[in-house]
């Protein structure tokens, strides 16, 4: 062996003591990469690399187990799977019903994703005379779904590429400390691969489902209804046991070893095994065993902070709505110049396609949730909006002479002029989305 290789093979000079940063460095990247062993096609097959943060993810998911065991060896508040993963940690919008007249104040894990994806949707103007601020307005079909024969699809196994990196820098390092004959780096390097593979494999075995309320009460009636967004609204159209997958669905996680998730404890507890032997040997191995070292963990650094940068709901986002069969198709956007007008426009779509005389729906509970103004402009605005939902026919009846102003000033009768033009214009988006509709719908046929 050439001399300069001993010289740094046996260096008692300097020492980089590598172990202290390996069981720390990198923790909440390593956590968040793990998040999504789930989400990817053969993930739980990729983690064979000596990945940094080892005490870190081993007091966050040891927390999964539930038992007196693994409270003592890893305290604080058990986590669901779901939870521990990120699979349901959001809450959706308030929803209100059209035709059940069911109101939940906070919706599931899927209505959240879903409004956070309209942003990719390109918005449709609807007519407005006036601009104050714009407010989007989204229409969701809701697929029917066959939830007997639904297993949640997963992402590409593409992403294999890139977990090799980390997977070859690890193996690499562990031979070349075994050549230069460093067999506390080369064990601890072998370790540390074996403990982060036998941890994903273990974890990733988890079964991905979607849980949600999916056989209503016989006779339910459609569930349509709104999403209401800080800006914007989201129209559901769908039958109700559709609907529920958005309104109250979330990710659900089956593990290995339910309830109590021993398998999870020991992984847990061999990774903190992999902690207390890295400080107590590496520091005995040679400069050269530490910077093999060292380099399999920036390696695995490198990795999991590529992980932990992925849009995490966006791929969560996807993966409901290609298993349920929501696609950009089903969903249409406009911009409405007023919220009036977004008000109005909503009104319209929830009541305007169902038969004469209304039945089993109530227009003015729906303004009510846009506008619960109670001055006698917005009552009497309301009174109009209602009467042009009920109407047979398509004329408009928003001009100031169908209404009555008794009782108004002048100024009031300006306002509630101005807000029976945001009312016109809503209609008249109305009836041309809906004959774009209905012609789209004809052309489609054979």
């Amino acid at each position: 062996m050439p001399p300069l290789f001993w010289s740094i093979a046996d260096s008692q000079n300097f020492s980089l003591d590598a172990s202290g940063v390996a069981g720390f460095f990198g923790g909440e990247e390593a956590i968040t990469a793990m998040a999504t062993v789930h989400l990817y096609r053969g993930r739980r097959w990729l983690g064979w690399y000596n990945s940094p943060g080892s005490y870190t993810i081993a007091k966050d998911f040891g927390r999964i187990s539930k038992s007196r065991l693994w409270g003592g060896l890893f305290p604080g508040t058990n986590h669901d799977p779901v939870v521990a993963f990120k699979l349901d940690v959001k809450t959706g919008p308030k929803y209100v019903a059209s035709r059940s007249g069911t109101v939940m104040q906070q919706t599931g894990h899927f209505a959240h994703l879903l409004t956070q994806g309209t942003d990719d949707l390109t918005p449709h103007p609807l007519p407005a005379t006036r601009t104050t601020a714009n407010s989007h307005i989204f229409i969701v079909t809701v697929p029917e779904i066959a939830y007997e024969n639904l297993p949640v699809q997963t992402m590409s196994i593409h992403h294999a590429v890139l977990a090799s990196f980390p997977i070859l820098i690890s193996f690499s390092t562990c031979i070349l400390s075994a050549l230069f004959a460093d067999w506390y780096c080369f064990a601890m390097i072998l370790l540390g691969i074996i403990s982060s593979g036998v941890t994903c494999f273990v974890i990733g075995s988890g079964v991905l489902g979607i849980e949600t309320v999916k056989k209503p009460a016989e006779g339910s009636p459609p569930g349509d209804g709104i999403l209401l967004m800080q800006n914007g609204v989201i129209i559901l159209k769908g039958e109700e046991k559709d609907v529920n997958a958005i309104t109250k669905g979330k990710f659900s996680l089956q593990l290995k070893g339910a309830p109590e998730y021993t398998v999870v404890g020991l992984c847990s507890l061999l990774l903190e095994v992999q902690f207390l032997l890295q400080l107590l040997l590496i520091p005995q191995g040679s400069l050269f065993g530490q910077i093999m070292f060292l380099t399999s963990v920036v390696a695995s650094w490198a990795y999991n902070s590529f992980l932990a940068s992925l849009d995490k709901e966006k791929l969560q986002r996807k993966l409901f709505c290609d298993t349920i069969g929501l696609h950009q198709t089903a969903m249409l956007s406009f911009q409405a110049g007023t919220r009036t007008s977004m008000a109005a426009f909503a009104c319209f779509v929830l009541c305007g396609d169902l038969p004469r005389p209304l039945k089993g729906i109530e227009p003015m509970k729906i303004l009510l949730e846009f506008v619960p103004n109670e001055t006698p402009v917005w009552q009497k605005w309301r009174k109009q909006v209602v009467a042009q939902v009920e109407k047979e026919d398509e004329m408009s009846i928003f001009q100031p002479g169908n209404v009555d102003m008794s009782g108004l000033s002048s100024g009031e009768r300006k306002l509630l002029t101005t807000l029976l033009q945001d009312a016109d214009d809503a209609y008249k988006g109305y009836i041309e989305t809906r004959n774009r509709r209905q012609s789209l719908t004809i052309a489609e046929k054979p």
